[in-house]
C-alpha cells in the first residue's frame, strides 16, 4: 500500500515530467516557427537576415525567396492582403506523391545540354531555365524526380512577404516536413549572380535546414531581390511569364499576416516537367 510520503513524491514526479514536457515542446514549437525552406527542411530567419531550408529557407523534413519594381513594395509587407485568390482553376485530379528513395540518383544528365522545367499550377505556368553547367546534381535531381511526378499535386505551401520575397514548393506534404528520403550537395554557392548576398528576383534555389548539403525537392522562388546567405543552391532562373504568375501569388498575400505563413493564392502543381534541348 502506498503512503502519504510515496505519494507525494510519486506526485512530484509526475509534475516534474509534466513540466519537461511541456518545456520540450515549446523548443520544439519555437524551433519549427523559426525554421523556413527545401528538400523537406525549412529555411531559417537568422540574426536580422531571412535565411531559408527544404527548402532558411530550410526543409523541415531532415528534423525539419516578387519583382524588384519599388513600386511593387507596398505588396510585400507581413499584413494580410484582400485581394482575390488569383489561383481559379481547380487542381488536375489526382494525389501526391509518397515514395521516396534512399540515396541520390545516379547522374544521368548531359551537363552540356539546356534544360528547362515547366510548372504547371493552377496560378498559370512558371517556366525554369535550369542550370546543368554549374549545379549539376540539383538538376539532375529534378529531372529524376519530376519524370517519376513527384512534384504533381503538390501545394507551394510557404509564402514569404517580409525581409526576403519567395514562394516555397516542392513538398509532397504541403507541410515544409516533406522530401524525396535523400540529401544533395550544395552546388554553386559563388556564383556571380549572388552579389553582396543578394538572390535576385528570378532566382529558384533550394531551400535546406540551415546545415551543409541539405537540400531534398523542395525549392523557392524568388520574387522580388532578397538578402540571403549564399547557402541555398542557385539552381536556375524564372521565366517573363512566371514572374507574372508570382507577383500575382505574391499580391494576394500570406495567411499569417506575420509576413510568412501559408499564401492565400491556392497555388497547385498540376503537373511538373524537366526538358533538354
Amino acid at each position: 500500500m502506498v503512503n502519504n510520503e510515496q505519494r507525494r513524491r510519486q506526485l512530484a514526479r509526475e509534475k516534474f515530467e509534466r513540466q519537461r514536457e511541456r518545456r520540450e515542446a515549446a523548443r520544439r514549437k519555437a524551433r519549427r516557427r523559426n525554421v523556413i525552406i527545401a528538400s523537406g527542411l525549412a529555411v531559417v530567419l537568422a540574426a536580422g537576415v531571412a535565411a531559408y531550408a527544404s527548402t532558411s529557407l530550410t526543409d523541415d523534413s531532415g528534423d525539419s525567396a516578387a519583382s524588384s519594381d519599388p513600386n511593387n513594395s507596398d505588396k510585400a509587407t507581413g499584413s494580410p492582403s484582400a485581394a482575390a485568390d488569383p489561383c481559379t482553376a481547380k487542381p488536375a485530379p489526382g494525389s501526391p506523391a509518397t515514395a521516396t528513395w534512399k540515396k541520390e540518383p545516379d547522374m544521368s544528365i548531359d551537363t552540356s545540354a539546356a534544360y528547362t522545367m515547366k510548372l504547371d499550377t493552377t496560378c498559370g505556368s512558371i517556366g525554369l531555365k535550369l542550370d546543368a553547367k554549374n549545379a549539376p546534381h540539383t538538376v539532375n535531381s529534378f529531372k529524376f524526380l519530376a519524370d517519376k511526378g513527384f512534384f504533381d499535386h503538390t501545394k507551394c505551401h510557404r509564402l514569404t512577404t517580409s525581409n526576403i520575397y519567395v514562394l516555397q514548393c516542392g513538398d509532397p506534404k504541403g507541410t515544409g516536413s516533406g522530401g524525396p528520403g535523400y540529401t544533395l550537395p550544395d552546388e554553386n554557392l559563388k556564383s556571380p549572380s549572388l552579389k553582396g548576398n543578394v538572390y535576385p528576383a528570378g532566382t529558384v534555389a533550394m531551400a535546406n535546414t540551415g546545415k551543409a548539403h541539405t537540400g531534398g525537392s523542395q525549392f523557392f522562388l524568388v520574387y522580388q531581390d532578397s538578402q540571403l546567405p549564399p547557402q541555398y543552391t542557385p539552381f536556375g532562373t524564372i521565366d517573363a511569364d512566371g514572374m507574372k504568375v508570382l507577383k500575382k501569388i505574391a499580391a494576394a498575400g500570406e495567411s499569417s499576416g506575420q509576413g510568412d505563413g501559408a499564401p492565400n493564392a491556392s497555388v497547385v502543381i498540376n503537373k511538373a516537367a524537366v526538358t533538354s534541348s
